[in-house]
Formats: structure tokens, sequence, C-alpha cells
């Protein structure tokens, strides 16, 4: 089967065909490194883990890039405020995003490059625009110039001279043209900064992106993601500088993912209604967020809130079930030839059609679903080992891709989630009826078990202990 994705440079369904042999370069941008990452950043994250995932189920050789931005002016501000070095901010907050991530079961990349960890090649790429005839010093500042560049809007599909006609960009006068956009800024007092020829100050955050996907990846390389939000300008302006450096093609095909949204708004720290990865873990397993999270097109928008995820947290215990029902059976199933070996080659190649439709998540987990109605039925019958065999076996294949599973015999624990429901909605039944003993007892002997019930007025939650 060929892999197809829908390619935001041309807007068109590509069979993906990488540059050179099996080797794929990815690149996809990561966090600003100055607060703990929200459910947004999760977004992305989980998609592009699941991306590179199936690319290597396939065979692809893949290396995969990060980027950590700190010289951006939240950074800045943090640091500021803080009173603390730039460097202390990024490795802490680094630091909590691996923690994160990982608990979310993200593999890590190879490579996690760190904007300030690269101005010597920025500078030098500032120096070669200049040289070249595409950027400008103006004012101890460099900019680049669009007027230079025919791709312009390429990604985006915007014009220049429309958008010349109806700017309503604030007029600055160190810019030969309202949509030319910084290479080299002047520091501002108590700012960290760097030596320049131009000034004593720091980079623009798009030549940042150019020159780490290039030094890692090539100055030609296969797949570029990132959230719909980043199309313009960042991506833009990234392909343009790009390609004004190289004379050669930036990126081969651009991925952009949905936005987190919370109702009518994206997900932002700016709006202040994110939710933090760790908050949301303390009420949520790991799996059961992942799950949440790849129940949608990666290209479509989600809409986070507690409604979902708990409804999230139901599905995935469906399919729990299913297998922790096979795992039981395997341990004292007969010996035989197996007779639902087509049944589990039929479940993977419809997983994988899915995932090969520009990795479709939706449409792979409605999947898992119908196998796990004929493991059901099957688990009805008389059964053989090497027949369940075969249907773990499915099982994994689909974890390898998505993580969302558990495969220990004693893996029941995802129960618990929605069992510790049920046992909250009666506790709260015997306090409205005033038995204030009953109600004690459940809460004493649920601790005993390790689980403490936590009673704050407005809601009752729980943890284990």
């Amino acid at each position: 089967m060929t892999l197809k994705v829908q390619n935001t440079l041309t807007g068109q369904f590509e069979e993906f065909h990488p540059i050179q042999g099996n080797k794929v370069g990815m690149y996809v941008c990561g966090i600003n490194t100055y607060d703990d990452s929200h459910m947004g950043h999760a977004k992305s994250a989980v998609t592009f883990d699941v991306i590179r995932r199936h690319l290597v189920r396939k065979g692809y050789d893949v290396t995969y890039v990060i980027n950590f931005t700190d010289i951006e002016d939240h950074c800045i501000e943090r640091t500021i405020k803080l009173g603390i070095p730039l460097e202390e901010l990024t490795e802490k907050y680094i630091g909590e995003y691996h923690t994160d991530m990982g608990k979310l079961g993200v593999k890590k990349a190879d490579i996690y490059p760190v904007a300030s960890h690269h101005m010597t090649e920025i500078i030098a790429a500032i120096e070669k625009l200049i040289d070249k005839g595409f950027a400008y010093e103006s004012g101890g500042e460099v900019y680049f110039d669009v007027t230079k560049v025919e791709n312009f809007g390429v990604l985006s599909n915007r014009k220049l001279e429309e958008m010349q006609a109806g700017a309503r960009v604030a007029v600055d006068d160190r810019k030969k043209n309202p949509w030319d956009f910084v290479l080299w800024k002047n520091k501002k007092p108590e700012e960290p900064f760097w030596e320049s020829p131009w000034s004593e100050g720091r980079p623009g955050w798009h030549i940042e992106c150019s020159v780490m996907s290039m030094k890692y990846l090539g100055e030609s390389f296969e797949l570029h993601g990132g959230g719909t939000e980043l199309v313009f300008p960042h991506h833009e302006n990234e392909i343009m500088q790009s390609e004004a450096l190289t004379d050669k093609q930036f990126v081969k095909y651009w991925l952009h993912g949905g936005l987190m949204n919370v109702g009518d708004d994206k997900m932002s720290k700016s709006l202040c209604n994110f939710f933090t990865i760790k908050d949301v873990l303390k009420d949520y397993d790991p799996q059961v967020v992942r799950f949440f999270l790849l129940n949608t097109h990666y290209k479509k928008p989600i809409d986070f809130n507690q409604k979902a995820l708990a409804e999230a947290g139901q599905a995935l215990a469906r399919i729990q079930n299913t297998l922790d029902n096979l795992l039981a059976a395997m341990e004292n199933a007969p010996e035989g030839d197996g007779d639902f070996a087509e049944v589990a080659k039929s479940a993977i190649e419809k997983f994988d059609a899915a995932m090969d439709e520009d990795f479709n998540t939706r449409d792979a987990i409605a999947s898992i679903f119908d196998f796990s109605k004929e493991v059901n039925k099957y688990l009805e019958g008389q059964v053989t080992k090497s027949s369940l065999e075969s249907a773990l076996e499915t099982f994994k294949v689909y974890d390898e891709i998505l993580s969302i599973f558990q495969f220990e015999n004693d893996a029941g624990d995802h129960m618990l989630a929605p069992l510790m429901d049920i046992i909250i909605d009666i506790r709260q039944k015997v306090r409205a009826d005033k038995n204030w003993a009953l109600a004690d007892e459940i809460r004493d002997r649920l601790k005993e078990l390790g689980i403490e019930i936590q009673d704050t007025g407005v809601s009752v939650k729980w943890k284990r202990i």
C-alpha cells in the first residue's frame, strides 16, 4: 500500500516518495521554553509521534528533529522577571517538556536543537542572504526583502500585491516594504544579546528554524510539520529565506495539524484558557489522553472539554476490556490450529490502509473497534492458542503506532477510572440521604485500598496514595 499525504504546499493528496531512497527527514516546530506544556502542545507532539511511528513501520529510515525556541519575547520577558539567565529557564522547561511527553508515551526525537546554541550558523545565514541581495541592513537590524522572491505566498496562497493593497501593517521606517520580516533585531534594555556584524542583538524567529532544520536534515528534506497557525507567516517565511539561501526546494511535503480549542477560541497561554499536560494527567490516564487526541484526524481541530475526555476513557475501556479478556483466555487455551489468522490479517490491512490515507487515526481506531467485535465473538466459542496469538499480535501492531493499550494480564487497572465514577456516584447518593456513616465507611475502605477520596465542596475527586 502506498502512503498518501495531504500536502499543504499543493493542497493535494500526493503519494509519498522520499527525495532519496528510503531516508526521511522530518522537522516539527516545538515549544517556546518559558512555561509548562499545555494540551495544544500535546496534540502536536502525539500527532507527529504517530506519523513518525507509521513511517518507521513502513520501513523508512526517519531522522526526526524537534526544535526548542528560547530566543523569543516570552522567554526573554520571563528571564527578566525572574532575574535568571536564559539558559537556566530553557533547561528547566526542556526538562519539563520531556517529562510530560514521556508520560504521554511520546517517543523522543533524534535531535532537539535549541535556537540559542546555533548563533554562529544563524549569523552566517543572514550574511549570505545579504550578499545574495535578499536581505538588507537598516539601523543595525536586518530584514528579508519579500519583493526579491517569486515564491511569496506559495504555502498560504497569498499574493503580495493584494496584501500590499489592503495592508494594515504598522508603518516601520526601517523597512522597505511593510511585509519584510526581521532576520536580526537590536537588543533592548536588560535583554540577552549576541555580537553580530550589524549590532548587539538577537535573531528573528523565522531564521532560527530554517537554520536548525537545514543543519540537521540538509538543504532539502521530506516533511515539515506544525499547527495550522504556523502556515503564515512562520512557515511561509521559512520557505522564502531557505530557498533564497540554497536555490533548492526547501521541503517536499508540509503537514499541518488542527488547533486545540476551548470553546470558540484557540487554546493558548496568551488567552489564559490553557490546560497543562501535568494537570490533565492528574485526572486521566495517559492512554486515555492519547486516545482522545488520536480519535480525530490530525488536520481537524479538537475542542478540549471534560465530557469528551470522559467519553474517550469509556471508549478506550471497551477495547482494552476485549484485550484483557483475550489475555486471560490465553492462559488456559488449548493448542491447536488457528482459524482466526485471516481475520487478524484483514484487520491489520484495514488499519494500515487508514493510516496510509494521510495518517487517518480516526478511521484506524474505527477499524480497531470492528476487530474487537470479531475478537469478542470468537472468545464466546472454542478457542485455540494460535488463534489468540494472532489476535494478540494484531493488538500489538495497533499499539506500535498508537500506544494506547496495556498488555499485562493485570492490566484491568484501566477499569479503575470508570469503576471509581460508579462508586463516587453511589457515595454521593448516600450523602444526599444524609447517611454519613456509610459515606465515611466507603471513603475509609477505599483508603485502605490505596485510594483517597477528596471532597472539595464543588466536586469529588480521587487519587492513588
